[in-house]
């Protein structure tokens, strides 16, 4: 470890074994490089596994440039956040690296917060309605996607190029087109971000109020104050067990139970006797609610449950079983809201003072107002549009291959966005002389990157990088992440010793209640279909579309996550005991073995 640093220097990790090389993928801004080492080094960079578990492709690497850019511009230059800078991105071996970038300077923390107060209040004094205004550009913003169009070019351009004197050619056309992609999902970046900041911020001020009022009060219960929501992100899962009723209802619950690739399916059912209003009912609800991404979203390899109809459908032949086992297979939602409110009722009682108790009112009235944009935003950005996205980037990927540029279209996620434009240009250039003498570059290119891809996915990157500051204070690192000051301390523990023989885990104690159980461990969801009855959720971190698995397991662990982070959402909704942030709970735990979930006290034990 270099000096002053309580983790290993970024300086000082190894490439791994048969990676030689894999800087060439990524641009330079995204390395770690010795003109920035001052600074670099005295950072903490963690390793953002919630949204890039696996090393990134040149493509997707668009996703964190995004947030690099959009959040911090909101956070430095709109809003003027008193305490924080916002998030530094870097590319490791392969793998995104993030730091938070806070500010101490009381003076400069008191001139930034005269800009804050008064923009963050007129945001929070018009939530409604901006929020309104947001959901009608979100929805412009994905309309255009759609419009987007990338077509092979074609042996000889049209004879009404000559009759309409139209010199802008396809080949024009297409990088035009390219332009527009980029445009367009820059625009959702900028949405994404721009209330997003304030929904955490709200919040946070009300759980610092609740501290500080009401001494060792645990997080779980400031969340459990706003939760009880009929959020947007749990619409999808609705649809899937209104889906199951109908065909219990319809009569055509065999066909699903049989299962099969879903195009069969869907034929057995269209011959039933009422099987065409089944299919009307599940045509209806694909548009827009199986837009749903099976994992986080921000990168091309999670399908959407339009693009993989198995997954639904599994689902809806979980909840037939259920039905026709008399279950009840809707999610808790009244008892979830009357706990809401006793624990409200009961922290309310505790205040004397009439003025902390209006404010305690104002504060958990702005993070009611506020928490649903924090779930629901990903609907808007993550599923309705970055699903289309990386559809349309594999329309471009097609024409590369139309061509024999590339000689599959997933080819072009190994590509960074910028390199596109090169290879655009070589593919114009091939197609305007008829001698397109590119494609050897490209077939050996891509050939190289991905032998160092495969490298790198057998490299396990370390949680945490460079210096630890004395305190987290970075909103998104602290409510989304779960990095915090004690999260730090436990990856250093483990630094120092090794896994040695684990047997308790400690995280973040995300949902109330104690259970055992058998572990289930999943690493993508691709794997989901596997957990059974009355286990136990241990993974990584989950995404909005794992929402039905919760209908059937006893407890949930993450890896990584804080009190907001889905995982811990949707087990308060759902009335599970949840551990998230553990950091290794993957590593140590083995499906099959026996777990207690301490949601209490943000303890993990392996039994046996």
């Amino acid at each position: 470890m270099s000096q002053n640093s309580d983790f290993p220097s970024p300086f000082d990790v190894p490439t791994p074994e048969g990676a030689e090389g894999w800087e060439r993928m990524y641009p330079y801004y995204v390395r770690i490089s010795e003109h920035r080492r001052e600074f670099e080094e005295q950072q903490l960079w963690f390793h953002d596994s919630m949204h890039y578990p696996d090393p990134i492709y040149p493509f997707d690497l668009t996703m964190p440039e995004n947030t690099w850019v959009m959040l911090n511009q909101n956070t430095t230059r709109v809003f003027r956040v008193p305490t924080a800078k916002g998030l530094d991105h870097r590319v490791i071996n392969g793998y995104v690296y993030v730091s938070p970038t806070t500010i101490e300077d009381p003076d400069e923390i008191a001139a930034r917060n005269e800009h804050f107060a008064e923009r963050a209040g007129y945001y929070f004094q018009h939530w409604d309605e901006l929020y309104e205004d947001w959901v009608e550009k979100a929805r412009g913003v994905r309309q255009r996607l759609e419009q987007i169009e990338f077509n092979p070019l074609p042996e000889v351009e049209p004879m009404e190029v000559i009759t309409g004197h139209n010199p802008f050619t396809s080949g024009h056309k297409l990088v035009v087109a390219y332009q527009a992609l980029l445009e367009n999902f820059h625009e959702i970046a900028y949405l994404h971000f721009d209330m997003l900041g304030l929904g955490y911020g709200a919040y946070l001020t009300f759980r610092d109020f609740c501290h500080q009022k009401f001494p060792g009060i645990s997080d779980q219960n400031v969340a459990r104050m706003v939760a009880g929501i009929d959020i947007l992100m749990f619409k999808p899962d609705d649809q899937l067990r209104e889906l199951a009723r109908k065909a219990v209802e319809l009569g055509v619950a065999g066909a699903i139970k049989e299962g099969g690739d879903p195009e069969t399916v869907l034929e057995k059912i269209g011959a039933a006797d009422r099987g065409a209003e089944w299919i009307a009912a599940f045509e209806e609800a694909r548009d827009p609610w199986f837009w749903f991404c099976t994992g986080a979203g921000l990168t091309h390899g999670d399908p959407a449950w339009n693009d993989d109809l198995s997954i639904p459908f599994s689902v809806i032949a979980d909840y037939i079983a259920q039905l026709e086992r008399g279950e009840d297979i809707e999610r808790p939602l009244d008892e979830v809201q009357r706990e809401r409110d006793r624990i409200r009722a009961e922290y309310r009682e505790l205040i004397d003072d009439d003025a902390d108790r209006a404010t305690f009112d104002e504060l958990l009235q702005l993070a009611t107002t506020v928490y649903p944009f924090v779930e629901d935003h990903n609907f808007y950005c993550e599923h309705q549009h970055h699903t289309r996205f990386w559809n349309k980037v594999r329309e471009l990927g097609a024409v590369f291959e139309h061509h024999g540029f590339f000689k599959d279209r997933e080819d072009i996620f190994l590509l960074h966005k910028y390199e596109v434009f090169e290879a655009l240009w070589d593919l114009q250039t091939g197609w305007a002389t008829e001698n397109p003498d590119g494609r050897a570059y490209w077939h050996e290119e891509i050939a190289e990157r991905k032998r160092i891809m495969e490298a790198l996915r057998n490299w396990s990157p370390p949680p945490a990088l460079g210096k630890a500051p004395e305190t987290v204070t970075e909103p998104f690192t602290v409510m989304l992440w779960g990095i915090t000051t004690e999260t730090l301390e436990r990856w250093k523990r483990r630094a120092a010793n090794g896994a040695g023989d684990t047997k308790v885990l400690e995280g973040v104690a995300a949902s109330p209640g104690v259970v055992e159980g058998k572990a289930r461990v999943i690493l993508s969801p691709a794997e989901l279909d596997q957990v059974q009855e009355g286990e136990i959720l241990v993974c990584q971190i989950t995404a909005p579309s794992w929402a039905p698995v919760f209908g059937r397991i006893k407890g949930a662990v993450s890896d990584i996550g804080g009190i907001m982070a889905h995982a811990a959402i949707v087990s308060r909704e759902y009335g599970l005991p949840a551990v998230v942030g553990t950091g290794f709970g993957t590593k140590e735990i083995k499906t099959g073995q026996t777990i207690r979930v301490d949601g209490d006290n943000g303890r993990v034990e392996i039994l046996d």
